[in-house]
């Protein structure tokens, strides 16, 4: 995907005054480094002092530890999954290579690689992915835990490889702030992780490729901040990356301004990506995992080498636990809300591990867990690697007594029913800052579920470059349960990540058992949903109304990928299995509209599911159609058999 002279002016509207002047700068800067790159500082006397207390590793529980040799076993034999596409050349990765077209990204210097260009690059997550080496870190606590030194030794044997490949400013792996910051954060585990090993500081601080490596990924990520309208959870990679290794790679003259220069930044950022509730103001729910794993994971560079951190930087995180918390399923699944793309923070824990019962145990750890939080009973790698570093504090706030149900800052209310019918309804802001990247066209759109299993999906985001036509519908409003009028979107896209226009929704009525907003969208009219769960009744109701000139209406309910649905007439009968106990479900359709049912079309797109980044597969979906003159409303029951 190229981005054509109507993107760009497009993006342009969407900066202000400062934000264009900063970007001009970083031009100017690109080109000057293009013939004269930056020099790294001799150093001498390097050393690694950010290690783990012992006993830590003693600490991680025997099952999580399993589950984490096997998958580091599996990636010593050269298998790992990236995106849905299965590899098996991991033992000797092409670093440049995308498996998934075929295609090897172009050399030269960084800023000129096209990699918005499929044709071009291929499919850019794919190269991108491995080498956050993420897959490194998991390698490395393998080595940790069972003291095998052929999981070093493979690291090292990679690293080496990685870093005669890229070197600074060359190739597609120094385009994107994100992939360094993070990237950085893996190379300061791998280091703490592998202290037990002869080899480590051979690898790291006595190496002069190492420490040329670090030192200019670290000045990549002080020149070139991500900016105004792109500042969301990409800057917070970058700045909790480049405080990691400034703390734990304190070697060089600028270690100290760059650290302190980038907790000033993480504290900042933080505040502004996150509500007062606790929400991540992208309402993407997968990158408040990423913000929140970030977030954590400097919090513990910080307490290992004894930097103050601001207390706003531990309420920030505190409230962003307790929100996690109040928003899960019964079965501990947050929202599918807006964009996810599998990223992650820090990966030591093997496949099987459950991220979000992970993040709540480490909240549990650090901050303590309220007695309304949900019980976690699996185990992980990750918490007890963190909470040996990070230094209990008592919260200077009061916290939740009860668990919240309605997010006001992010019009998210999550209503809970009996048999744990779980319903998340959305009224909240159509994305963050002017450009809001990671929203999805999804204005009073509904989540069901019933004890975890999905009834009413959000269908999920799927894929981000090369494939515009997914990327579309997966994000549009005819691809979530919602009404959509005269076949428009409710906010108009400018690009892949890019939206000229915001819907404005309103709530007007958030209890218990009942939720009302509405959203102007669709320019003369206005499109107000209500829901609610019947008392004493398994049902979930929901009403639309519209108000303004006569249009035709579309209206979508988007089934889970396990639920097999029967429609004839406006009657839908829903079957799954859970636990190998059938469910059933019946759903009465507005008699108002002709209905049909779709399942994994194609042109266009319509009736998919993704479960994961690069991922899809078939689902029902039931589309409603007919005319509205602002005078009849249309009523849909959910009700649930006992």
């Amino acid at each position: 995907m190229t981005m054509s002279v109507g993107w760009y002016l497009r993006r342009l509207s969407r900066m202000g005054p400062q934000e264009v002047a900063g970007r001009v700068g970083d031009t100017v800067r690109r080109r000057r480094w293009r013939s004269a790159p930056p020099d790294c500082p001799s150093v001498t006397g390097a050393r690694f002092t950010a290690v783990l207390p012992a006993g830590t590793i003693a600490a991680v529980p025997a099952d999580a530890a399993k589950r984490l040799i096997a998958e580091a076993d599996r990636l010593m034999d050269g298998h790992a999954e990236f995106f849905g596409v299965v590899r098996d050349d991991l033992a000797d990765p092409d670093w440049w290579r995308d498996p998934k077209t075929g295609r090897r990204a172009p050399s030269g210097y960084a800023f000129d690689v096209p990699y918005r260009s499929e044709d071009a690059v291929g499919d850019i997550k794919q190269i991108w992915e491995p080498s956050r080496h993420q897959y490194l870190t998991q390698l490395a606590a393998a080595y940790a835990i069972t003291g095998n030194e052929r999981y070093a030794e493979r690291v090292a044997e990679h690293l080496r490889s990685w870093w005669s490949a890229n070197p600074p400013l060359r190739g597609v792996h120094w385009i994107s702030g994100i992939e360094l910051g993070i990237r950085l954060l893996s190379w300061v585990w791998v280091r703490r992780l592998l202290d037990g090993w002869p080899g480590a500081a051979d690898l790291f601080e006595d190496n002069p490729v190492a420490r040329n490596q670090i030192w200019h990924h670290q000045r990549w990520l002080a020149a070139f901040p991500s900016r105004g309208s792109s500042a969301n959870n990409h800057v917070i990679a970058e700045t909790a990356g480049q405080f990691a290794a400034a703390c734990a790679f304190d070697w060089f003259p600028a270690s100290t301004r760059w650290r302190a220069d980038a907790l000033r930044s993480l504290d900042r950022q933080l505040r502004g990506n996150t509500y007062g509730s606790g929400l991540n103001r992208e309402l993407a729910t997968e990158y408040h995992g990423l913000v929140l794993e970030l977030g954590l994971a400097a919090l513990a560079e910080a307490d290992a080498a004894g930097v103050p951190v601001p207390a706003t930087t531990r309420l920030v995180l505190l409230r962003m636990t307790d929100a996690l918390a109040a928003v899960v399923d019964n079965r501990l699944r947050p929202p599918r809300q807006g964009d996810a793309d599998d990223g992650h923070g820090l990966i030591v824990d093997g496949t099987g591990t459950e991220r979000w019962a992970s993040l709540l145990a480490t909240g549990d750890a650090v901050f303590g867990r309220l007695d309304w939080w949900p019980q976690v009973t699996a185990t992980d790698v990750r918490t007890p690697l963190l909470a040996a570093l990070v230094k209990p504090t008592e919260p200077s706030v009061t916290r939740p007594a009860s668990r919240p149900a309605h997010f006001a800052d992010a019009g998210m209310t999550i209503l809970r029913g009996p048999e744990e019918i779980w319903c998340r309804c959305d009224g909240g802001p159509h994305g963050f800052l002017s450009i809001a990247a990671h929203a999805h066209a999804d204005a009073l759109s509904v989540e069901v579920r019933h004890d975890g299993v999905d009834v009413l999906a959000d269908p999920g985001t799927y894929c981000y470059h090369g494939q515009p036509e997914w990327r579309q519908y997966f994000r549009s409003t005819l691809g979530h349960n919602t009404l959509q009028l005269d076949g428009a979107d409710q906010s108009v896209s400018g690009g892949p990540f890019l939206w000229t226009r915001h819907a404005q929704s309103r709530v007007l009525t958030a209890e218990d058992a009942r939720w009302s907003a509405e959203h102007d969208g669709y320019q003369g009219s206005v499109h107000r949903r209500q829901v609610e769960l019947t008392a004493g009744v398994q049902e979930v109701r929901i009403v639309d109304e519209v108000s303004g000139p006569r249009r035709e209406a579309r209206l979508a309910f988007h089934l889970g990928p396990a639920i097999t649905a029967d429609l004839v007439g406006n009657r839908a009968q829903l079957t799954w299995t859970r636990d190998g106990e059938d469910r059933s479900a019946v759903l009465d359709l507005p008699e108002g509209l002709s209905w049909q049912a779709h399942r994994g079309e194609t042109e266009p797109p319509l009736g998919w599911y993704s479960a994961g980044f690069g991922r899809k597969e078939p689902a029902t979906t039931l589309i409603g159609t007919g005319p509205t003159d602002g005078t009849e409303s249309f009523t849909t029951v959910l009700g649930f058999r006992g």
